[in-house]
């Protein structure tokens, strides 16, 4: 039984990325819990920081590189780390076998976020960027300046 509005079913697909709320806090502003699935050499999004949110990525299996204001580790199964609000982090998988992980925010940005990236950068190539960062903008997360 359930307390949030995820199904846990649903699978959310943003480009080869699939996302699958467990617990989908936005609503109330509690805790959100996602499996995220990351294939060999996906699209990711760009380093980004959370204004409103703290994460923490614990890897469930294969191998996930995740970074954390320039400290880079590739993250094995029972594996974790974790991104305080305004830290600049982001995650990819360079390995050969796909990367399964959970991710714990809070408070949630929500499985609608999700959702509404999912529909610009399933919408074809090139996504369009400008649409991409407004909804960003919107949930509170700030793409990193380019260095």
């Amino acid at each position: 039984m359930t307390l949030d509005n995820a199904d846990p079913g649903e699978l959310i697909t943003v480009g080869r990325l699939t996302i699958r709320y467990l617990i989908d806090g936005a609503g109330t502003g509690g805790l959100g819990v996602f499996e995220l699935t990351v294939p060999p050499g996906s699209s990711v999004p760009p380093p980004h920081s959370h204004t409103h949110n703290e994460e923490c990525v614990y890897v469930l299996e294969g191998m996930l590189r995740y970074s954390v204001d320039g400290v880079v580790r590739d993250l094995a199964q029972g594996q974790w780390m974790h991104s305080r609000r305004g830290s600049v982090h982001q995650f990819s998988n360079p390995h050969g076998d796909t990367a399964r992980a959970l991710i714990i925010l809070t408070p949630d940005i929500g499985a609608q976020y999700f959702r509404d990236v999912g529909a610009i950068i399933n919408a074809g190539e090139p996504p369009d960027r400008a649409k991409l960062i407004a909804v960003m903008s919107g949930y509170g997360l700030v793409p990193a300046s380019p260095k």
